[in-house]
């Protein structure tokens, strides 16, 4: 897959699907604070043809972690997760996906990581949005106390809001694949 091309499809399909603007700020962030902006990647990230390319993309930015396992908090993380494992797959070079739970289950095992991970093993922690980074940070946390060793966190969006900032904070590096700036250069071209 020409990776370049893939990424500039995936660009347009967040902007159609994804992308909302208005001059006013009227879109109520999970903080309570109001943007003029607001980036809901679910319709994008459970979209066939966006799904495949954000497999590939995502691939393409772990294939030399050599990491065990990539995912994040429920619900962002799940779609990109099970795209990179499944496109790794495709390559031989298999990906373990895994789920980081919003609360330990309470019965059974009581866990708050489901998949096929294990103590030790190199993971890295995605997710579809970040503003604060407080989601992904909380992934991280958990991540650490399942003594996984999280090497790196990456993003489909960055709302360039402070949320690499903070991640990194934690000592993890921190990259996206596209920034708030990439969508409003597009916008603004449409």
């Amino acid at each position: 897959m020409n990776l370049i091309k893939a990424q500039k499809r995936l660009l347009e399909i967040l902007l159609q699907k994804s992308f909302k603007y208005s001059e006013d700020p009227i879109f109520k962030l999970v903080s309570g604070r109001m943007s003029n902006y607001y980036v809901n990647c679910k319709t994008t990230t459970l979209d066939p043809e966006a799904m495949l390319l954000i497999g590939h993309l995502f691939y393409h930015k772990v294939k030399s972690l050599h990491i065990n396992a990539i995912g994040g908090l429920t619900l962002g993380a799940d779609p990109i997760a099970l795209a990179t494992a499944m496109v790794s797959g495709m390559q031989d070079d298999a990906i373990n996906a895994f789920v980081v739970r919003k609360k330990a289950k309470e019965h059974g095992l009581m866990k708050w990581i489901e998949g096929n991970v294990q103590e030790g093993d190199k993971v890295v922690i995605v997710d579809d949005v970040i503003t604060t980074g407080q989601s992904t940070i909380e992934a991280i946390n958990r991540a650490r106390e399942s003594h996984l060793n999280t090497i790196r966190a990456i993003a489909l969006v960055d709302r360039q809001e402070g949320g690499r900032e903070n991640i990194e904070r934690e000592g993890i590096l921190f990259e996206s694949i596209f920034t708030r700036d990439d969508l409003m250069n597009l916008y603004r071209k449409g």
